[in-house]
């Protein structure tokens, strides 16, 4: 092969490498959003296309005209950790009312490629009043335009709106603002990811509460696996891909976590000589230990968030608590993390300001044990807070202030 085919098919390599974790780490990308990023997307369509597929049973959506690529991901185990957020100072994340906005909202645009957030407010107003299931939406409150503005932020920063003229967030200090949106409502639809629509559910208003993890689990569903008459070949399927959405969605997959069926073909030779090549082929640094297996994204390019992370109060404190907590691998009790949570205020009165009140240290406990238990490195045991396997791997020093961290390497 000649030194121009070699540098072809290494270039290739490293794109569909890049693609694979940019993907990964934002499962909508837009042109407009991220050209370059968009790019090696569109350049690489096919290759890409075909790995989500193969891997993890994901479908690639790029469409070059419309300038966006979409990666419908689909989780074999709901994750309730991973909230949509606010994009306002401190992203909180989005509440039932946000949540409920937000589909109403996306429900309205999809018939106006072009509106106001006045008469946008106006028509979300009008569909909660004439659904008996939905609260009343009062633009005369400052809270109610709050949480618009917020769901209207993240509909921009999808691509699914975008502004021409004024400033979304002056709507929130007054109903009568002047804001121009454009509507992308080939985005907007490619927003679900899940395979059965909800509205095929065909669900009485009434009947979903009581049924919601049943409903949840259909539209889900995946007619590819099988029922309970599975071929051999339809049942290998479904594991392959259930090991490797659960890899590569989480990068700490500890072995407790599998079903019996999936840790048997993750520890099979075939299991993990695929695990290997896909870590390999998509630029992962795979790590393989004894309770499980972790990716490392040495570029930070799949990284969706962060830890540790000294940018956030609450991660800087989940860090500093793994220490006491992988010194007592039964785990410890809420008055103890209180403690440890007290101390370090204590020491350091200058950090954590919003913190330092009279209920701050248990606020910071709940806050840092939280961040924990969604990265992987803790859980819950009745009462107890437990290490995880991964937590090991963590090392925390301080210096002059909590904010001085060491860690073994980083963590996707």
């Amino acid at each position: 092969m000649s030194t121009l085919a070699n540098q072809l098919v290494l270039a290739e390599r490293e794109d569909v490498a890049r693609g694979i974790r940019l993907l990964l780490g934002r499962p909508l990308i837009t042109e407009r959003g991220d050209s370059p990023a968009f790019e090696v997307i569109r350049r690489r369509q096919d290759p890409l296309t075909k790995w989500f597929d193969y891997h993890c049973g994901w479908h690639l959506v790029v469409e070059p005209r419309l300038g966006y690529a979409r990666l419908l991901k689909i989780r074999t185990v709901p994750d309730a950790s991973r909230l949509a957020r606010r994009l306002r100072s401190g992203k909180a994340p989005f509440d039932r009312r946000r949540y409920t906005l937000l589909c109403v909202t996306a429900a309205e645009l999809l018939p106006v490629p072009v509106t106001t957030v006045g008469l946008l407010a106006d028509r979300v107003v009008q569909a909660c009043a004439t659904d008996e299931a939905l609260p009343p939406f009062d633009t005369a409150s400052k809270a109610e335009r709050m949480a618009f503005v917020d769901v209207l932020k993240l509909l921009e920063s999808y691509g699914a709106l975008f502004t021409v003229d004024g400033a979304t967030e002056s709507f929130a200090d007054s109903a009568d603002a002047k804001v121009l949106y454009r509507v992308d409502a080939t985005v907007l639809t490619r927003l679900l990811a899940a395979p059965v629509g909800p509205s095929r559910l065909a669900v009485p208003a009434d009947g979903v509460p009581l049924r919601f993890e049943e409903l949840l689990r259909e539209t889900v569903r995946e007619q590819r696996y099988g029922g309970a008459d599975a071929s051999e070949a339809q049942r290998n399927l479904r594991l392959r891909h259930a090991v490797l959405r659960r890899l590569f969605d989480d990068p700490v997959l500890h072995h407790d976590e599998l079903s019996a069926d999936e840790l048997a073909y993750l520890t099979s030779p075939t299991g993990r000589q695929i695990v290997r090549r896909a870590a390999e082929q998509s630029g992962f640094v795979l790590e393989e230990r004894a309770d499980g297996l972790l990716l490392v994204d040495p570029d930070g390019i799949a990284t969706d968030s962060r830890f540790p992370d000294d940018s956030a109060t609450a991660r800087v404190a989940a860090l500093l608590l793994l220490e006491p907590l992988t010194a007592a691998p039964g785990g410890l009790m809420p008055e103890q993390l209180t403690a440890e949570a007290y101390d370090l205020l204590r020491r350091f009165p200058q950090w954590a300001k919003s913190y330092q009140s009279e209920d701050g240290a248990q606020r910071l406990t709940a806050d840092a044990v939280r961040v924990l238990t969604d990265f992987g490195l803790a859980r819950r045991v009745g009462d107890r807070t437990v290490p995880r396997p991964a937590a090991f791997r963590y090392q925390a020093a301080t210096a002059d202030s909590p904010r001085t961290v060491t860690r073994e390497e980083p963590n996707r």
